[in-house]
């Protein structure tokens, strides 16, 4: 099987999907339901509660244009950003401690924020708006 064989740009696909729609999903329930939680947060860290907005950036923007594949290394980075303000906002005191089944407590986390960062380093590959190769 072809399909099978050395594919990179698909496996790239695949990356942008899993982490774009996973992470879109987060976004629009904070659409529909708010995102009160992270802004008492903020304003409980002495920071401006506008930044909440932010989070519609990381949560639904980017993660739109990763699955799109446009832009795709910039809007990762703003992913990759995202995950590591959540983390240090809601889950600093659990980044090195285990589960009781003995995985990392943050690995959707960590998972999320390494998936950007391979798509900062790859791009969006050749299934992608912003590729030049889709159109050859």
């Amino acid at each position: 099987m072809k399909i099978l064989e050395k594919n990179t740009d698909l496996g790239i696909l695949i990356l942008r999907l899993s982490i774009g729609i996973l992470m879109l999903l987060h976004g629009i329930a904070k659409l529909v339901y708010g995102a009160g939680g992270i802004e008492q947060m903020l304003e409980a860290s002495g920071l401006p509660s506008f930044i909440v907005y932010g989070v519609y950036v990381g949560e639904v923007i980017a993660p739109l244009f990763i699955i799109l594949g446009y832009g795709t290394r910039i809007a990762a980075a703003i992913f990759a950003f995202n995950m590591i303000v959540a983390v240090g906002m809601a889950h600093a005191a659990e980044i090195f401690t285990l589960s009781p089944t003995g995985g990392l407590t943050i690995e959707l986390q960590a998972l999320y924020f390494f998936g950007a960062v391979a798509l900062i380093f790859t791009g969006g590959g050749k299934y992608a708006l912003s590729s030049k190769k889709l159109w050859d």
